[in-house]
């Protein structure tokens, strides 16, 4: 299956908006670019290297952009739709233009293209103090105490090295005790669900709207060896899920994890511990105000590069 690669056109004021429209339509892995960035790296690196290579300096010459990936076929069609929607709602609010045009560029990925061209950056990334996110291509010799969790992440994207995936990794490192049955909505990859059962829960559910995320998360877990222990479905949030859990992730968007926090009663063990993150940190008030309000006690809050991760208790 080939993929689209949507280059959204923005400047160094316009990225952080357009990345933040772009999460809350469920559009989670981006790659943004800033020659600005690169600028920094070769002045913080002045006299410490020899080589830089040059399809790294040809960024110099190109402008600020945020870049996602859609699959083909009618839900790839409809993202899209979804995001140019966002985009003109952006122009709008940015009467002076300082975002940038916000123009989408689109061209077409072939499947085996993509498989080898993002791996080169992509490697080992420890997080929490002790659980290490490994790319399975990449030979890694665990020190003492550390849990390795091999991932490829694939086209459903979730591979650790996102500020709010992390911060969802250093809470749930403190959750997990052992023994535990858990939820991931909106699993992706299943990155967080795998580190869980790696760090000792006890079993696995995971859901999402995306059939590919299903496939890789099954796969990974499969990888690590932990398949006996997960269930993946395809379907929307907690819609179908029986039972309830000691813990429930949802690294999603505010939106979304509002419109779930009415649900987690019926689904969330009494002291259960409810893991959210994928907020920006302008709407990190309501969400936790939200939680209060519905009777929860956010117990601990992280916060990097502008997204928060919290970690609430059931009555």
């Amino acid at each position: 299956m080939d993929w689209l690669r949507v280059e959204v056109a923005a400047s160094a004021e316009g990225i952080d908006p357009v990345c933040a429209a772009l999460t809350e339509l469920g559009v989670t892995g981006f790659e943004v670019r800033d020659p600005a960035d690169l600028e920094a790296f070769l002045e913080g690196r002045r006299g410490r290297w020899d080589y830089v290579a040059p399809e790294l300096l040809a960024l110099r010459d190109k402008g600020s952009a945020v870049i996602f990936y859609l699959a083909g076929g009618e839900q790839g069609a409809e993202r899209l739709k979804e995001a140019k929607e966002a985009l003109s709602r952006l122009r709008e609010l940015d009467s002076q233009g300082a975002w940038g045009s916000l123009e989408l560029t689109l061209s077409t990925v072939l499947q085996e293209d993509w498989e080898t061209s993002w791996k080169a950056y992509y490697k080992p990334v420890k997080t929490g103090g002790r659980l290490v996110i490994c790319p399975t291509w990449e030979e890694y010799f665990p020190e003492d105490g550390e849990v390795v969790l091999r991932m490829d992440p694939g086209m459903a994207f979730g591979s650790g090295v996102h500020d709010s995936t992390r911060l969802c990794l250093e809470l749930l490192q403190e959750a997990i005790k052992g023994g535990e049955d858990v939820l991931d909505l909106g699993c992706g990859s299943g990155i967080l669900g795998i580190a869980s059962l790696l760090l000792g829960a006890r079993g696995l559910t995971g859901t999402d709207i995306e059939e590919i995320a299903i496939k890789v998360a099954e796969e990974n877990a499969k990888v690590n060896r932990v398949g006996d222990k997960a269930l993946f479905s395809v379907g929307s949030l907690a819609d179908g899920v029986t039972g309830k859990f000691d813990v429930i992730l949802a690294n999603i968007v505010a939106d979304v994890i509002l419109s779930l926090i009415p649900d987690l009663a019926g689904i969330l063990k009494a002291g259960g511990v409810f893991i959210t993150s994928g907020i920006i940190d302008t709407r990190a008030a309501e969400v936790e105000d939200a939680l209060v309000a519905a009777g929860y006690r956010v117990k601990k809050k992280l916060e990097s590069g502008g997204w928060v991760s919290m970690a609430a208790v059931g009555a």
